[in-house]
């Protein structure tokens, strides 16, 4: 019976020997006939040609003498092994040899390549992972990009077919952030991908990733629930106590991985925007795993499934919502003002509770920095330390916030932004039509050794000099109309819980171990990082 794997070996075969004729790398068949075009089969003697006999029939016809053995050509001329594997056997008595075509290395090369992609082809899809020097591969790229385009935007079209305009001058940069939305369309960023299979709005429009377009009512809630622009947020305290409380378990089993410092932010986020209640509902807390687990799959998987988890959740959030604390983010959200109708309390908190994703992976990457900096980490816990007798002026941290976002500029959430053209647009004299994809590269941007100052160094002290906050080269919470509004929020958070581990203890051992002097790697994988703590 033909089976599926043989009609695919069959294919291959058939397209192994049509590359072979092309470049005229002699192949032998599968079931032991001379090998085609009269030459060798690679790694077989000639007088190996003929294979076994086949099974219940006769043998093969008589190929005729062996070739000369190695060397037998010219004598006291040394042979080659790819000489050796261009040799021709004679053909039957009283026939002449026939001439093999001689075969260059790269086209055997060529052959052997295409079979392996082609074998590969055929088994189990593995999945993708990220390569380690890929970040590298694409400052490199952008580099040369720059080296033979200069500095004008340059419109390039990547493997899947999409064409980008990328910007390579902070000039452009200034331009992208301070375009209105009816010129850029924001698309949604990295993290928020996937949002839409669970939005309830045809358009999939969210809050929790506030873009340019989105209606001017839901932008206004989002500023002033998470007090956009504020150092020190309104409801700083219940928030820090809060934080202080989950982040003993940070520190309970001496070491710091991803899944405890997850465990910890978790909790805290569900007490900051939900209320204390909300911290022990393990329930709601896997569905709220499920949901950022959807969120990273691509479009078009299991929506139905995916809905049902998004009604669980949103039912139990709503129920929360309905008894939020004055000081809790769902219930700041409830007395805001919403004459449009247009805000939905329970999707807002849904969305702000996926938001806080990126805080565990800042806060593993900012105590790792401060590791292989003790001078850095000794200032910070001093700064921890001090705050405590700080009264109402608690919360603002100023140098562990600069540590904070010198980690989010070297190691960013959002490494690329992408924007839509809503009509024909002119960058540096050249026009582009309407539904161009305009990319910002963020993270090369802040990391590019030409413009930036120790650019792939650990540097907090840069953010404190005036200005900085508006430095188009640095990005980490964009700027413009795009820019988070949760951005002082999340700062005051991630410092927070930083501050609570460094106050009473040191990281004194970390994995990956860094170079404070050289240069840092481009990339930092959160699940790899372990952090070793000892008690002050």
């Amino acid at each position: 019976m033909r089976t599926v794997q043989g009609a695919a070996l069959d294919g291959i075969r058939a397209r192994v020997r049509a590359l072979a004729e092309r470049t005229g790398l002699p192949v032998r068949s599968a079931r032991g006939e001379p090998p085609e075009h009269g030459g060798a089969a690679v790694g077989l003697r000639p007088e190996e040609y003929a294979g076994p006999p086949r099974r219940g029939g006769t043998p093969p016809a008589d190929l005729g003498p062996a070739g000369p053995p190695l060397g037998a050509e010219a004598p006291g001329r040394r042979t080659s092994a790819r000489a050796a594997l261009r040799r021709t056997p004679a053909g039957p008595a009283g026939t002449p040899a026939l001439p093999a075509p001689a075969v260059s290395p790269a086209a055997a090369t060529t052959v052997f390549a295409a079979l392996g992609a082609l074998l590969s082809g055929t088994g189990r899809p593995r999945p993708r992972r990220r390569r380690p020097d890929g970040a590298h591969a694409s400052a490199a790229a952008l580099r040369a990009l720059r080296a033979r385009h200069g500095d004008a935007p340059a419109l390039v079209r990547t493997r899947s077919g999409k064409t980008l305009l990328v910007l390579l001058d902070p000039r452009d940069l200034r331009r992208f952030y301070a375009e209105p939305v009816s010129v850029l369309a924001a698309d949604p960023p990295q993290k928020c991908r996937g949002l839409s299979t669970h939005e309830p709005d045809p358009d999939g429009d969210g809050a929790g990733c506030v873009r340019g377009e989105q209606r001017t009512g839901r932008r206004r809630m989002n500023e002033d629930v998470l007090a956009a622009g504020v150092p020190v947020h309104p409801s700083a305290g219940p928030i820090l106590a809060a934080v202080a409380e989950e982040a003993r378990h940070l520190t309970a089993a001496g070491s710091l991985e991803l899944s405890r410092a997850r465990n910890a932010v978790n909790r805290a986020a569900r007490r900051i925007v939900l209320g204390d209640p909300a911290a022990e509902d393990d329930e709601l807390a896997g569905w709220l795993t499920q949901l950022r687990a959807q969120d990273k799959r691509p479009r078009g998987g299991p929506r139905r499934a995916a809905r049902s988890v998004h009604d669980k959740a949103r039912a139990r959030i709503g129920e929360y919502v309905r008894h939020a604390g004055d000081d809790t983010l769902a219930g700041r959200a409830a007395r805001h003002g919403d004459p449009e109708g247009t805000v939905d309390c329970e999707d807002e908190a849904r969305l702000w509770l996926l938001a806080m994703d990126a805080v565990p992976d800042t806060l593993l990457r900012t105590l790792l920095l401060l590791g292989a900096h003790p001078c850095e980490q000794d200032t910070a816990a001093a700064e921890a330390a001090a705050e405590v007798a700080a009264g109402p002026a608690r919360g603002e941290l100023p140098r562990l916030r600069a540590c904070v976002r010198e980690s989010l500029r070297l190691y960013p959430v959002v490494p690329d932004l992408i924007r839509v053209t809503c009509g024909e647009t002119e960058w540096r004299g050249v026009r582009h039509p309407a539904g161009t994809s305009v990319l910002l590269p963020a993270a090369f941007h802040q990391r590019d050794p030409e413009r930036v100052p120790a650019a792939h160094v650990f540097v907090p002290g840069r953010w404190k000099n005036p200005g900085a906050d508006q430095d188009i080269r640095l990005a980490p919470f964009s700027h413009g109309e795009g820019r988070c509004p949760g951005d002082q929020l999340g700062l005051m958070i991630t410092a927070a819980f930083c501050a609570e581990v460094l106050r009473g203890h040191r990281v004194t051992g970390t994995r990956p171990v860094l170079d404070p002097v050289g240069p840092l790697p481009v990339t930092l994988d959160p699940h790899g990082i372990r952090l070793a703590l000892t008690r002050r």
